[in-house]
């Protein structure tokens, strides 16, 4: 039971749109399949490490932080994606598709690092792996101890990484039907999507 959860969790907690969805679109977009399902494997790697830390024991601690830990987190956040939506708009006034021939640019790691540092400074997902621990734990539904845990959080990781390989997919059979200016256009939005949660990021420490 806790298993088909752990996948519905991981599934429906990638579906909403941000930072990290974008990125994973954008590296698609931008280079090739491969780059976005790279991608999406290292949200679904993040999702499971989160989620095992969690139910593990680490939601029963209770840590004082100071005050201004969120607001610095929401800070270097904000100026992250704020960097990574820049070079997308900048990308989309030169970018052109790859001609039958050309050889796609491999860069393994600029999709691992970028949602890493996407990942790792977004509080909201601290946050939200911490209820899901407590939620499960506290109804008896996951224990904390054993091979269950890891089994869960494997399920959240592999349900997260359904997600963005259906994304990915998607993307990537329609890529070559797009003309190049529209190819452009969309390059463009997406970095003023990510320039929209970026500014919200910052915002939010004052609000």
């Amino acid at each position: 039971m806790f298993i088909v959860l752990g996948l519905i969790i991981g599934f429906v907690a990638a579906i909403p749109l941000g930072p990290v969805n974008v990125f994973v679109v954008s590296q698609t977009l931008k280079r090739d399949h491969f780059h976005g399902v790279l991608a999406g494997i290292t949200t679904a790697v993040l999702d499971f490490v989160y989620c095992l830390v969690t139910l593990m024991g680490f939601f029963l601690i209770k840590i004082s932080l100071s005050p201004s830990i969120v607001p610095v987190m929401k800070a270097v956040a904000g100026v992250v994606i704020l960097i990574i939506s820049y070079r997308l708009v900048r990308d989309s006034k030169t970018f052109t598709l790859p001609q039958d021939g050309d050889k796609v640019p491999s860069a393994p790691h600029r999709p691992i690092l970028g949602v890493i540092l996407l990942y790792v400074t977004n509080p909201s997902l601290y946050v939200f792996w911490f209820a899901v621990a407590g939620t499960m734990t506290g109804h008896d539904l996951v224990q904390n101890t054993g091979w269950t845990p890891v089994a869960f959080a494997a399920a959240c990781g592999l349900g997260s990484f359904v997600w963005y390989l259906l994304l990915v997919r998607f993307v990537s059979r329609r890529q070559f039907k797009i003309r190049p200016g529209t190819f452009r256009k969309i390059l463009y939005y997406l970095g003023l999507a990510l320039a929209g949660f970026g500014i919200y990021t910052i915002a939010s420490i004052f609000f």
